[in-house]
């Protein structure tokens, strides 16, 4: 492929050589350069790739893409100076792969919590209904049946157009993928034609890296400018904003509202979260799914209304709706122990997102909840006391422990979680995680339940500069066990 090809659909000034030259692929890491590779500088947080360039053409790099100037390089080496590389990369890496986008019918899910639960729900209503479908998501990656490993919710926008490449050359029909602030914000999904864009909700977190809300929710926003069809939660507040933000700017989309409280296209009436399964009526259609709580009657919403403009018989979203499940999203686990209580892994990290897996819970259950969860170090510190005083208030025992603490020390983010818990006496601090769960579980009795939160899925625990491997459920089923053989 020529240089020239790649880009076609981008403004850029030849700073030396010429656009003809033969490319063999695209790269952004100087550490995987082969042959006649075009090397791309990318600016990140903790450094530049604009100095890199020299050591990418060192090792065979036959063309440099940057925003600066760059010394040193070759005159046989093509240089091109474009505005932005971020979107330069976007934009080539689709031309690499023959705009796989464009073959696939492109669902985005945004917000702050409800997205991997929203995507998986999608999915699996859509897997039921006998059609191809890929996932790009914090648990995994899925084309059809098959998983992938993921490192972040939406991958990098090279990988992310090889991997829609991949869906297409498996037959994949719809790809439903979680659209990340992050990945808005760092320009992952540029020039992506969505067909359709969900919001869920916009609550704290992030933070650390978008540093205002506003600037927050202008990354979340960018998802519905790409959009056709733009299907929103209006009992949110910053969903009525992007329903008036669009109507606004005159974009002329097909804006789709779904609510449980006010008139919407999409609203859930005669709710019954009396139980672990939730059943509700929408448009006089009858509805039920297999987890708990109203924050997934919001999910379900949300997938109701995308398999409607999809065209799917409502017998097929019902019976989808109903066989759901969703790892580390409100699981319960253990259950083969023949416990007298119920333990749940819930992937909650947010206030928000906390608040609502101990209200659901703490509805269904007769006796205590225990709640066992921290805060991820080097991370937005503000929610620390705020997720404290949720958990005490919400439940009758709690026990802080450690998340992800990354290069914190545990005890400062365990003293920063205390400070909002004003009932310290049912209340205990350990600072490993397995022995807090086993404490949690130690002290359970008939009818309590015990909630797991803050890593759900995950199967690793970040501590200082190590990865070590963690999983709350095969922590559990570890502790169940050696009750058992007791």
């Amino acid at each position: 492929m020529l240089l020239q090809d790649l880009l076609k659909d981008l403004k850029y000034e030849v700073v030396n050589g010429s656009v003809s030259t033969e490319i063999n692929k695209i790269c952004y890491d100087n550490r995987k350069i082969e042959k006649n590779d075009i090397f791309v500088c990318i600016k990140g947080f903790a450094t530049d790739g604009h100095k890199y360039a020299l050591s990418a053409v060192q090792s065979g790099a036959s063309a440099v893409i940057c925003e600066d100037d760059i010394d040193g390089i070759a005159n046989d080496v093509t240089i091109i100076k474009v505005e932005d590389t971020r979107k330069a990369l976007a934009v080539m890496g689709a031309q690499y792969y023959g705009n796989p986008s464009k073959k696939l019918r492109m669902i985005g899910v945004t917000g702050t919590n409800g997205k991997t639960t929203s995507t998986m729900i999608i999915r699996d209503v859509l897997t039921k209904a006998g059609h191809k479908v890929g996932l790009i998501g914090t648990i995994a990656n899925y084309i059809n049946d098959e998983k992938f490993k993921t490192e972040r919710t939406t991958p990098e926008s090279l990988e992310l157009q090889e991997l829609f490449a991949k869906m297409v050359d498996r037959g994949v029909e719809y790809c439903v993928m979680e659209v990340s602030s992050h990945a808005l914000a760092l320009d992952r999904v540029y020039g992506i034609d969505f067909d359709e864009a969900v919001f869920t909700n916009l609550t704290r977190d992030h933070l650390d890296m978008h540093k205002t809300f506003e600037a927050y929710y202008e990354a979340k926003f960018k998802l519905f400018r790409m959009a056709k069809n733009c299907i929103v939660n209006i009992d949110s507040e910053y969903g009525r904003r992007v329903v008036d933000d669009l109507k606004k700017e005159n974009l002329n989309k097909n804006i789709i509202t779904f609510s449980t409280k006010d008139e919407a296209d999409y609203k859930a009436e005669k709710i019954n979260l009396e139980a672990i399964e939730s059943e509700f009526v929408v448009n006089n259609k009858k509805y039920s799914i297999d987890i708990p709580g109203l924050y997934n009657v919001y999910n379900a919403l949300g997938c109701i209304a995308v398999c409607n403009l999809i065209n799917l018989p409502y017998e097929k979203i019902e019976a989808g709706l109903s066989e759901v499940s969703v790892p580390g999203r409100c699981q319960r686990v253990g259950k083969k122990h023949n416990i007298d209580f119920s333990i749940i892994v819930d992937y909650a990290h947010t206030p928000d997102g906390l608040e609502n897996i101990l209200s659901t819970v703490k509805q269904v259950t007769k006796g205590r909840l225990i709640t066992v969860f921290g805060c991820g170090g080097n991370r937005d510190t503000v929610k620390r006391p705020q997720m404290g005083k949720i958990a005490s208030d919400l439940s009758d025992f709690v026990v802080v422990t450690s998340d992800n603490p990354r290069k914190e020390e545990p005890s400062k983010i365990i003293e920063d979680i205390m400070a909002g818990i004003d009932n310290k006496e049912n209340c205990v601090t350990i600072e490993s995680r397995y022995d807090a769960i086993k404490k949690a579980i130690s002290i359970a009795e008939k009818g309590d339940s015990v909630v797991i939160a803050g890593k759900g899925h995950e199967n690793y625990q970040i501590l200082k500069d190590e990865t070590i491997h963690f999983d709350d459920k095969e922590v559990v089923e570890q502790i169940l066990l050696s009750r058992d053989e007791v």
